[in-house]
């Protein structure tokens, strides 16, 4: 055991992910969640004999996730049943829809069924793309805590790829002619919080990875990744407090030292680690005027990605023939978007995406029901909409088009449990700053050196893991700066940790 103390605020699988880390490599650490339950957005919500994903509800880029576990000493598969999905999901356009499949053979033969002459695209984007992943990659997995870190032989050398002034729908413009085809490639925004339009070309990353390894499903939902992660943390001598906020970070002038919670006690300790949102713990954890760069002002001068209305249904009835995953397109996406983004109104013509795990995944429901995860794109709090006048008819129009152009035509019917989480609900009950469910925008001026470093700037002894911190939002990035954090804190006191693998798998054949 290593005579070093570690506290991290809040159990999401980043502040989980970096508790097996380092609990793993002989560091004593306590973490403490508010929530009488861990996962964070990574939790399960339970609706009598329904469960769901309360956030994320697909898996890519496991090989990371396999990594971690590789590294604190353990396989995936000991914890976690994944299952890779094929098809992947469906797309519903105003006038057509199109499978989207694992096997790139699989998925030519779809694109030519729904936009005949089109299938060569896919192999062109699949050349041109692994390139620019194998290139950028390597970028988002290590710290940029100085300017100087610009100069790294990594990021130089893919700078030729980084798409300067091009969006991700201009990058995947070039692969495809056909508008609803480039949806199709480009949609993935929305993994951010943001607009194909506006999202920066590099992340053209996002769909290469799909379609070139695949989405798993997690046996159970995703809220066992999270799980799993706190079992290896506690067998390697973790501790992991629930109901027990954090009331604010102990200061030494300019140096964490320690935590007091809520109900007054004090918790002394070598570093911290912050894994609440982050704008939530810039605007409650620290003293106040401690703050610089990030005081309550500067915060919200910040952008941040759009918000999420969420809505939990368990059904006493099953849709066998609807996929796992489905994804409805706005009748005029582009402008769906803008309303969310731009004008932050409530758009008429909607864009929803749905989750059917029971086709595959019978502990989400009794036998012969339905646990459908309902998420539509909305603006974060910075709109001033009132949720709570608008809540019961926006979730109206949201299952009358579910309704109307998926499979699932009767839903409304057979609803037996139902939750409803508005972008209010996501920022007074679950601590997201602003309601914005992917965190501060991925804009090229709030990433890598000029998102929130990993080794905290405002503070000695602090670091970041999550979302709102270098590399940026999703599970694959989150955990990345859980291990980027994690090896910083290493490095500081000389304990020895394995550099992350050099990335050489080939896309499937």
């Amino acid at each position: 055991m290593i005579n070093r103390r570690i506290v991290v605020i809040g159990a999401g699988p980043g502040g989980l992910a970096t508790a097996m880390l380092l609990a793993r490599r002989g560091f004593k650490v306590q973490v403490f969640e508010k929530a009488d339950r861990i996962g964070g957005r990574n939790a399960e919500v339970v609706l009598g004999r329904y469960r769901f994903d309360l956030g994320p509800t697909f898996l890519m880029m496991k090989y990371i996730l396999d990594e971690l576990f590789e590294e604190s000493g353990h396989a995936t598969d000991h914890y976690l049943d994944c299952r890779p999905l094929d098809p992947m999901y469906r797309l519903y356009f105003p006038n057509k829809s199109m499978l989207v499949r694992s096997r790139p053979e699989d998925m030519r033969r779809e694109i030519e069924k729904a936009f005949p002459g089109e299938g060569a695209g896919l192999d062109h984007f699949l050349s041109a793309e692994s390139i620019r992943f194998k290139k950028l990659y390597p970028c988002l997995q290590r710290e940029y805590g100085s300017p100087f870190d610009f100069l790294s032989g990594t990021l130089l050398s893919a700078l030729p790829h980084i798409a300067p002034g091009r969006s991700l729908y201009d990058v995947l413009s070039t692969y495809f002619r056909s508008e609803e085809l480039r949806l199709a490639f480009t949609f993935q925004s929305k993994y951010l919080g943001m607009s194909p339009w506006d999202c920066p070309g590099l992340f053209a990353m996002i769909p290469y990875t799909e379609h070139a390894h695949g989405i798993y499903h997690v046996m159970g939902g995703l809220c066992r990744i999270s799980e799993a992660f706190a079992q290896v943390a506690r067998e390697a001598g973790a501790e992991i407090h629930t109901s027990s906020p954090v009331k604010q970070v102990l200061l030494d002038g300019r140096k964490a030292c320690g935590v007091e919670l809520a109900n007054g006690d004090k918790i002394a300790c070598d570093d911290v680690v912050i894994n609440a949102d982050f704008g939530y713990a810039m605007s409650t954890l620290f003293p106040e005027n401690t703050l610089k760069k990030y005081k309550p002002a500067a915060l919200r001068k910040r952008e941040y990605s759009c918000s999420t209305f969420m809505i939990y249904l368990g059904l006493d009835k099953t849709y066998p023939e609807a996929e796992h995953h489905m994804i409805v397109f706005a009748k005029d996406y582009k402008k769906n978007l803008e309303s969310i983004t731009k004008h932050k109104t409530v758009s008429e013509d909607l864009s929803v995406y749905i989750r059917n795990a029971a086709t595959l995944d019978p502990s989400c429901a009794p036998a012969g029901h339905s646990a459908l995860y309902i998420l539509a794109p909305v603006p974060n709090n910075t709109s001033g909409i009132n949720w709570e006048e608008h809540k019961a008819a926006y979730r109206d129009r949201v299952l009358d088009l579910i309704e109307q152009r998926t499979p699932c035509k009767d839903i409304s019917q057979h609803i037996r449990e139902e939750l409803i989480l508005t972008p209010d609900d996501w920022e007074k009950n679950l601590s997201v700053f602003l309601g914005a469910t992917f965190n501060m925008s991925h804009s090229w001026d709030q990433m890598l050196y000029f998102r929130p470093h990993n080794q905290f700037e405002e503070f000695d002894n602090t670091y970041l893991v999550g979302g709102g911190t270098h590399p940026g939002s999703g599970l694959p990035t989150i955990f990345e700066s859980a291990r980027i954090s994690s090896n910083l804190i290493c490095r500081k006191y000389g304990v020895a940790y394995p550099e992350p693998k050099l990335f050489t798998e080939e896309p499937q054949a």
